[in-house]
C-alpha cells in the first residue's frame, strides 16, 4: 500500500470537508442499505440503521472540536495532581494517545473521582481527530489497577452502591466503544475491576510478572463492570466460569498461555516493560490506514455479537464504507494512491 493512500486516508479522517463528504455519501449510499435495495437507512432494512448510525459516526468528529488540554504528562504542572492524565506523544510516535492512571494512594483503585475523571479523559479524547492508537497505562509501580475502591464502597448507601456500579458498567462501555483500537499495558496487580478495564480494551499486554483475575467471588461478589460478559468472549465460556467460580488469579505468562493477553513480557528494573511493549505494538498500528483500522474494530465487534450471516453482511457495509471513503481519499490524494488503494481492496 502506498504513503499516498494511507495519508489520503488520514487527511479524509482529521479534515472536516472530506470527513463529512464521506459521511454524506454514506447516508445516501444504496449500497450500505443491507444489499443495495435502496431506501437508505430507513427504508426496507430498518434493522440495520442501528448500524448504520453507529458506522457514519466513525468519521463524524464534534463540533466545535478543540485540541486536548495536556499534550504531555510531564510538561504539564496541572496534571500532576490529577488521577488521570492525558498524555499525547510527539514526533514519529503522533498518533498515539496514552491515558495514565496514577492514583498512588489506592493502587489506582477505581473511585469516585478516578471514575470521573476517566470518563472525562476519554469524551476528550474522543472528539481528537489525531488519535489513532490508545494506550491505558499505570504511574503506581506494580499495580495496574487494584479495582473497585472497596473502602469508599463502605461510606455509601445501598442505593448508591448500585448507581456507582452501574457507572462502572458504563465506563467499560465507553472504553469498548472508543472508536480507535486501545491496549492496555498490564504492567502490574490488575484484579476485579482492573481486569474488567483491561478486558473492555481491544487488546491487553502484560509483564510476565504481573497477577490478574476476576476475584470477587473470593469477596461474596460476582463481576459487575462487565466481567462475566468480556471474559466468557474472549476465553470461552468453560474456562471463564471456570476463572469466576474460583476467583483464580493469574500471572501475565499463564495468562498469555490462555489468551487473556496478547503478549507477555520480563518485567524490567523500571517496571514498565508490558508498557514499552505496548507501545511497540502502538508503532504498528499507527502507519496503517486509520479509518480501515477503525472500521475493521467496528466490523469486529458487532459482528461477534451476531450470527455468521448477520456478521457477513456487517462486514460488508463496513467494507462499503471504506469503499466510499477510499474515493474521496483519491481525491485529496489527486491519483498518487491508485495503485495502492485498488490492491489493498481487490478480491
Amino acid at each position: 500500500m502506498s504513503s499516498g493512500f494511507l495519508q489520503a486516508q488520514g487527511a479524509a479522517q482529521g479534515s472536516r470537508p472530506v470527513g463529512g463528504a464521506v459521511c454524506k455519501g454514506l447516508e445516501q449510499s444504496s449500497e450500505l442499505s443491507a444489499g443495495g435495495g435502496g431506501g437508505g437507512p430507513s427504508g426496507p432494512f430498518p434493522k440495520w440503521a442501528p448500524m448504520l448510525r453507529v458506522l457514519t459516526s466513525t468519521l463524524r468528529f464534534p463540533r466545535p472540536w478543540k485540541p486536548l488540554e495536556t499534550r504531555g504528562c510531564s510538561s504539564n504542572p496541572g496534571a500532576a495532581g490529577r488521577e488521570i492524565q492525558v498524555c499525547a506523544l510527539a514526533g514519529p510516535n503522533q498518533g498515539i494517545a496514552e491515558i495514565l492512571m496514577n492514583r498512588p494512594s489506592a493502587r489506582n483503585a477505581l473511585g469516585n473521582v478516578f471514575v470521573s475523571q476517566l470518563l472525562e479523559a476519554l469524551a476528550q479524547l474522543r472528539e481528537d481527530r489525531q488519535v489513532r492508537v490508545l494506550i491505558f497505562r499505570s504511574g503506581v509501580k506494580g499495580v495496574f489497577c487494584a479495582g473497585a475502591d472497596l473502602k469508599e464502597r463502605e461510606q455509601m448507601s445501598e442505593a448508591e452502591v448500585g448507581l456507582f456500579v452501574q457507572r462502572l458498567r458504563g465506563l467499560m462501555t465507553e472504553i469498548a466503544a472508543f472508536p480507535a483500537p486501545t491496549i492496555a499495558a498490564m504492567d502490574g496487580f490488575a484484579l476485579g475491576g482492573g481486569l474488567e478495564l483491561a478486558l473492555a480494551c481491544d487488546l491487553r499486554v502484560a509483564a510476565s510478572s504481573a497477577v490478574m483475575g476476576l476475584i470477587e467471588t473470593t469477596r461474596g461478589l460476582l463481576p459487575g463492570a462487565g466481567g462475566t460478559q468480556r471474559l466468557p468472549r474472549c476465553l470461552g465460556v468453560a474456562l471463564a466460569k471456570e476463572l469466576i467460580f474460583t476467583g483464580r488469579r493469574l500471572s501475565g505468562a499463564q495468562a498469555q498461555a490462555l489468551g487473556l493477553v496478547n503478549h507477555a513480557v520480563a518485567q524490567n528494573e523500571e517496571g514498565n516493560a508490558a508498557y514499552h511493549r505496548a507501545r511497540a505494538l502502538a508503532q504498528e498500528i499507527l502507519p496503517q490506514a486509520p479509518i480501515a483500522v477503525r472500521l475493521s474494530k467496528v466490523a469486529i465487534d458487532r459482528g461477534i455479537e451476531v450470527d455468521i450471516a448477520s456478521g457477513m453482511a456487517i462486514e460488508g457495509i463496513c467494507y462499503a464504507q471504506v469503499r466510499v471513503c477510499c474515493q474521496s481519499c483519491m481525491l485529496v490524494s489527486r491519483g498518487q494512491a491508485r495503485v495502492g488503494f485498488l490492491g489493498t481492496i481487490s478480491t
